[in-house]
């Protein structure tokens, strides 16, 4: 299948390295015919003389623009082949009232990770899909990280729990590195100690299958540190703050 991306940012961009990674012919249209050949020249792909040359010759369309350009980019041009968003808060109705109700359309949330292929990415679709063009979609999804196909009105939630949280774990990360270093340990070793923790704690819950509170239970041993630490985290509020900020994610994510 011929592939055109109209918009290539970064996410557009992470995107497409897993895509080269399949049979999948890519051709991009960026902003200008100059962003174009710059962007193909960077990512070694080939590249449109406009919007409307990529729609006459791709199979599909990826959307990789801004949420507040879709009217002025997209308003304009004769769509015929099914096309995928990636744009945050813009339902799969709203896109039909721009790009035409008569096409298979699909709807994505891809996370920053996409950057080293293993993005965490909700799918979904509209009725026009069938289920063949469904499978290779996913497919191609699976080529930059792991798939979750779930009900538009989850989306919101999703981006919360997969969008934004990366930034909250890398905020946690920090906050423990600084913890290191307020006791005497280097910030550079602090922050490899508690990235491969990390990385490590959620690979076990992977291979294992096992829940985390069943993994604290293992940890915590009666009257130790571990469980003493827990305890001081729950004080301060801890889960009712994780809680609270997914809450203002999800909130925003309704507002865009």
């Amino acid at each position: 299948m011929k592939i055109g991306f109209i918009g290539v940012g970064k996410m557009a961009s992470a995107i497409i390295k897993g895509l080269k990674e399949t049979q999948h012919e890519i051709i991009i249209s960026g902003s200008s015919l100059d962003r174009s050949k710059e962007i193909a020249e960077d990512l070694g792909l080939a590249y449109a003389q406009s919007h409307e040359d990529l729609i006459a010759q791709v199979d599909f369309i990826i959307l990789g623009i801004k949420p507040q350009a879709f009217e002025s980019v997209l308003s304009p041009l004769d769509f015929k082949q099914p096309i995928m968003s990636m744009a945050a808060g813009l339902t799969l109705d709203k896109i039909s009232q721009i790009v035409g109700y008569n096409l298979p359309l699909f709807r994505i949330m891809p996370n920053m990770n996409a950057n080293i292929l293993q993005s965490t990415t909700a799918l979904t679709s509209n009725g026009l899909v069938d289920h063949a063009l469904f499978l290779t979609v996913k497919e191609m999804i699976d080529s930059f990280g792991s798939t979750f196909e779930m009900e538009e009105e989850d989306f919101d939630t999703f981006t919360a729990l997969a969008g934004s949280s990366p930034a909250y774990i890398y905020h946690f990360i920090e906050a423990m590195t600084k913890a290191g270093l307020k006791h005497g340990i280097p910030k550079d070793l602090a922050l490899e100690i508690v990235t491969k923790t990390v990385q490590a704690s959620a690979q076990q819950i992977i291979d294992e299958g096992s829940k985390p509170h069943d993994l604290i239970d293992t940890i915590c041993s009666p009257g130790g540190t571990t469980i003493a630490g827990l305890m001081e985290l729950e004080s301060t509020g801890f889960t009712h703050s994780v809680s609270s900020a997914i809450d203002k994610t999800i909130e925003k994510a309704k507002n865009l």
